[in-house]
């Protein structure tokens, strides 16, 4: 497989909402400030290589030529590693594209390899660079509006930042919050079960809801993101015939103090929804799903083992249309 057909599988243009990049003061002696950026340049797949193999090889050499010679470059507000700041994320949401082509364990391990070499990128081009790279993964990876966040990505990074003695005391315990929250309802494993009560006193538990696919939504009453989640479901034909037919439950959670706001806004919920408030606010406490913004959308097959974990509306939407 060519290099240009696994670019043309994987890019994509994305925005995200951005936050300032933390700077050093100080510069590197070793990084020579130059006036012009140099171009991303994409990794060249051997002949050899092909379909996954094709892949697997792009996504673990992805970082080739960036890491080449990037000691000899200026780092700044603008620049990583002479490499213009609009061109890197672009070539950094690129990679994630690529890594979610992968399995989850073999994607993890890449970064824990891309994190030895961000280290050495330290080392060779400065703090500088090494802080810019860092941030754009935590925004690209962990941000809650970054339309390819990916908690279980960003975890071994956060894992790693968390035990760098490089970094200050000051800055591990956020890293080792990340590590531990980020860690929680990985895809792949079972989620964790929590009660919820209904609008009529009930208390149910997510393990008893019986069906082959659950969307676990996480909601405020009046959200214009929830309005927008819910009036999707109503609408989708798809959505429709697999709850009308018990294939779908979607299990509705408010997390949050105003109950009284949450019983007001009922009427607007579906009634075929498992739809609840959490009583002992146990889902707020980080210590069974990390819940940063909302909605927030989980998806469960029919044994709660996580097949989304956070999902974006599109890929859950995706995932139910094609079910």
């Amino acid at each position: 497989m060519s290099s240009s057909t696994l670019i043309g599988i994987v890019t994509v243009l994305v925005t995200v909402v951005s936050c300032g990049n933390r700077q050093s003061s100080s510069t590197s002696t070793e990084a020579v400030a130059v006036s012009a950026a140099r171009p991303f340049r994409q990794v060249e797949v051997p002949g050899i290589y092909g379909g996954q193999e094709g892949l697997e090889y792009f996504a673990g050499h992805y970082w080739d030529h960036f890491f080449q010679g990037a000691g000899d470059w200026a780092s700044d507000s603008l620049m990583v590693a002479g490499i213009e700041q609009g061109e890197f994320e672009q070539a950094f949401a690129n990679y994630v594209y690529t890594l979610e082509h992968l399995s989850l364990d073999k994607a993890r391990g890449e970064l824990r390899k891309l994190y030895s070499k961000l280290e050495g990128l330290r080392r060779d081009a400065g703090p500088e660079a090494f802080d810019g790279f860092i941030s754009v993964a935590l925004r690209y990876l962990y941000d809650p509006n970054s339309p390819v966040r990916n908690e279980d990505m960003w975890n071994p990074l956060a894992e790693a930042l968390s035990a760098d003695p490089e970094l200050s005391e000051d800055m591990r315990p956020q890293y080792e919050y990340q590590a531990r929250t980020s860690a929680l309802n990985r895809v792949g494993t079972k989620a964790a079960d929590f009660r919820f009560c209904d609008s009529k006193g009930r208390t149910r538990n997510l393990y008893s809801v019986k069906a082959d696919l659950v969307l676990l939504f996480f909601s405020n009453p009046g959200c214009n993101a929830c309005k927008d989640i819910i009036e999707h479901l109503r609408s989708s034909l798809k959505a429709g015939y697999l709850l009308e037919s018990g294939k779908l439950a979607v299990v509705n959670v408010y997390i949050d103090e105003d109950i009284k706001a949450w019983r007001e806004y009922m009427p607007y919920y579906p009634e075929e929804w498992y739809n609840g408030y959490d009583p002992d606010y146990m889902i707020r406490t980080d210590l069974l799903y990390n819940v940063r913004a909302i909605p927030s959308l989980y998806l469960l097959d029919k044994d709660k083992t996580v097949i989304m974990k956070d999902a974006t509306e599109e890929k859950a939407f995706n995932y139910i249309d094609n079910f």
